[in-house]
């Protein structure tokens, strides 16, 4: 018989441990392993050579997290079951099983609005029929439907497990160490009190260094103007590819490409699309783009070379929107560098807005000795709310540079 309570070695917390046996099969299950080709951040590593991870080490490392987190609150007294423990783990390493190629800048592409939280769920009821429904209540502590609300807060809210692995993982890859949070400090902080998940006041400082260090990662890394350009060039490549093909023009793609980029009508998801879906990695647009660099269409194969030789358009940033009169300007240059009149197509702003901390979504409370809970924003100990409860937007103006690129 197989031994399935494996050890996994992660490069940022060590040895994982794999303590139920239903865990070890699903991360055995196609669906699950396909996540090893799916990017964890994109197109990041044109900007941080170093940021190469996956989904599945996300995965696997916010499963990790979240066994570590009910192990630090049964310590503190809360009662929690092996079954609440095991459907906690699947649906936390299952959170992510929608996404599709490089993540969050194809989902809308591929099937009109499908977000990758619906296909998670669609097919997690894929899954649990094969496992005969060992899933239903990871699948209800996924859609917040848990009766015991600080299931559903570990894997979704403002200090989910999730959040703390994407953080503490993207910091680490990229080496961008603003964003380093101390995971094992802030999860030895957490507690239950009505049922809801609350932090022991003492740990206000590593609360607020954890959304500033949130705050940081999304300016310089997530909200890079770089990095908001490629996801964006990656968007506007499909978007071409599905306009091109509806014209009757002939794309080469993978098969599996090729359905999405032919297909306009994804009401509901069908098995098919389910099934073509998860056979789509990062591999078929890669593929796509290395084919597409030499269209016939000058403004794909210009936005395709742009990502494949990292001749990415040039930028700038501003706090405000950019004027009518400095976006014709760059138009009009766009069409001389070029030789075309589409120049309108290959100029563009960008706008990234964020929120670091919500006082109105889901707050984090504080719980004193004395078992009264507060407020982190009204707390009395706390430093930097006012900075990080106030919403900031960035604009960045893209557009072709001297040489065309």
């Amino acid at each position: 018989m197989q031994n399935k309570l494996k050890i996994i070695n992660d490069p940022v917390y060590g040895f994982i441990k794999i303590p139920h046996e239903i865990l070890f099969d699903v991360i055995e299950h196609p669906y699950f392993q396909r996540l090893r080709r799916i990017s964890q951040t994109g197109l990041l590593n044109l900007i941080f050579p170093g940021a190469t991870h996956t989904r599945f080490h996300h995965a696997l490392g916010a499963m990790h997290l979240m066994f570590t987190a009910l192990e630090t609150l049964k310590l503190k007294g809360v009662e929690i079951s092996k079954e609440e423990e095991k459907a906690a783990m699947l649906a936390i390493l299952l959170h992510d099983i929608g996404h599709g190629p490089f993540s969050h800048a194809l989902e809308n592409m591929l099937m009109d609005q499908w977000h990758h939280e619906k296909l998670s769920l669609l097919l997690m009821e894929k899954i649990n029929i094969e496992f005969n429904g060992e899933l239903e209540t990871a699948m209800q502590m996924f859609q917040g439907k848990y009766h015991r609300k600080f299931f559903n807060q570990l894997i979704s809210s403002q200090l989910d497990v999730d959040r703390l692995d994407y953080l503490k993982r993207d910091s680490f890859y990229t080496g961008v160490t603003e964003g380093n949070v101390n995971t094992q400090r802030i999860i030895s902080m957490m507690n239950v009190s009505d049922d809801e998940l609350v932090i022991d006041a003492k740990g206000i400082y590593s609360i607020e260094n954890y959304l500033t260090a949130r705050m940081f990662m999304y300016w310089q890394v997530y909200y890079h103007k770089t990095a908001a350009l490629a996801e964006f060039l990656l968007v506007k490549i499909l978007d071409r590819a599905k306009w091109l093909v509806s014209q009757g023009k002939v794309l080469p793609a993978s098969e599996h490409l090729s359905y999405f980029l032919y297909k306009n009508e994804f009401q509901t998801a069908s098995d098919e699309d389910l099934e073509r879906f998860t056979e789509l990695d990062d591999n078929d647009i890669i593929s796509a783009m290395k084919e597409w660099q030499y269209s016939e269409d000058p403004i794909l194969a210009y936005l395709c070379r742009s990502v494949i030789r990292r001749k990415l358009p040039k930028t700038i940033i501003s706090a405000e929107p950019f004027s009518h009169e400095m976006i014709k300007e760059k138009t009009e240059q766009a069409n001389l560098r070029l030789h075309t009149t589409d120049g309108h197509l290959l100029v563009d702003q960008i706008s990234r807005s964020l929120l670091p901390y919500s006082t109105e979504h889901q707050p984090i409370y504080l719980l004193g000795k004395n078992g009264a809970k507060t407020l982190l924003h009204e707390y009395q100990g706390q430093l930097l709310s006012s900075s990080i409860t106030e919403s900031s937007t960035r604009y960045i103006l893209s557009f072709p540079g001297e040489s065309g690129t």
